[in-house]
């Protein structure tokens, strides 16, 4: 397994204290990211072939994905603003690595959202071109066809005569391009992921559960692993999910922890409520 990024060092305090101290002179009031980590106790994390950030809401770790992103150059497709002080603290921050890839990206949540949109805004052309067609068909299914002037009607005989010998459906179909609806949100999101997901590329994943049931999610973890093991490419991503955390040798920092740490997928609070639900309800599932 490969790493192209090795780890990050953050800001270190002395030097947002310094920061912290010219602000009250400007007409700044928020000074985001600065002020988040070192009440962490955060200084520097190293990354391996798999990493994974966990925390509940405010944590930092969406965070944490956005300075490694800033500070790596990666490829981002929907806009971003980290504020008005997120270059500078990016630019106090230092990683550790090598070439990163080109086609190495940050995917988030707002770009898995807008490919569902851009889905729904597609199939709604399709439906109502297949509408189109369908009146077609019935107009063009009784016309003569035996009065071609000349080249010019052609094409209009090719459509009329194709309308005589084929059904309504298969007509359609034959001009239509494949409805992308036949997709769930969730299939649609895991189609995402697998169609951006390559090889020999760095990917920074920002919750990429959201809209995965858990059959696509135990589909996803599965993916990662394989495209981390044999693929070369390397993951870093923020999750809550049970799942992605059990993936195989993860490196797992819990940031509701202070100081953050490294704990077992296992270790994680959300994973125990998870368990604890589940052994409450042991004779309900085991009894069907």
């Amino acid at each position: 397994m490969i790493t192209y990024v090795d780890g990050i060092t953050l800001v270190p305090e002395s030097k947002e204290i310094d920061f912290i101290m010219h602000q009250r002179r400007t007409c700044y009031n928020g000074i985001y990211p600065f002020k988040v980590f070192p009440k962490k106790g955060l200084k520097r994390l190293a990354f391996g072939p798999i990493t994974i950030f966990y925390g509940g809401n405010g944590s930092g770790k969406t965070t944490l994905l956005n300075v490694i992103a800033e500070k790596l150059h990666v490829i981002r497709h929907s806009a971003f603003s980290g504020g008005a002080f997120f270059a500078e603290y990016v630019s106090n921050c230092s990683a550790s690595a090598g070439r990163v890839p080109q086609n190495s990206q940050i995917l988030t949540s707002d770009d898995v959202f807008d490919y569902l949109l851009n889905v729904r805004h597609l199939n709604d052309g399709i439906d109502v071109r297949r509408d189109q067609l369908f009146e077609e068909y019935l107009a063009r299914k009784w016309e003569d066809h035996r009065n071609l002037k000349g080249l010019d009607d052609y094409d209009d005989w090719v459509v009329s005569f194709d309308a005589t010998t084929k059904s309504q459906s298969r007509f359609v179909k034959d001009r239509l391009a494949r409805n992308v609806d036949m997709f769930s949100n969730g299939e649609s999101a895991m189609k995402y992921f697998t169609d951006h997901i390559t090889e020999n590329a760095l990917y920074l994943l920002d919750e990429p559960e959201n809209s995965l049931s858990i059959a696509l999610q135990i589909e996803l973890s599965k993916y990662i692993f394989d495209s981390a093991r044999h693929f070369g490419c390397q993951f870093i991503m923020a999750t809550h999910s049970p799942v992605l955390l059990a993936i195989e040798n993860a490196l797992i920092y819990d940031l509701d922890a202070t100081p953050v740490e490294t704990k077992k997928w296992t270790e994680l609070e959300n994973v125990r409520r998870y368990f604890d639900f589940f052994e409450a309800h042991r004779n309900e599932l085991l009894n069907g």
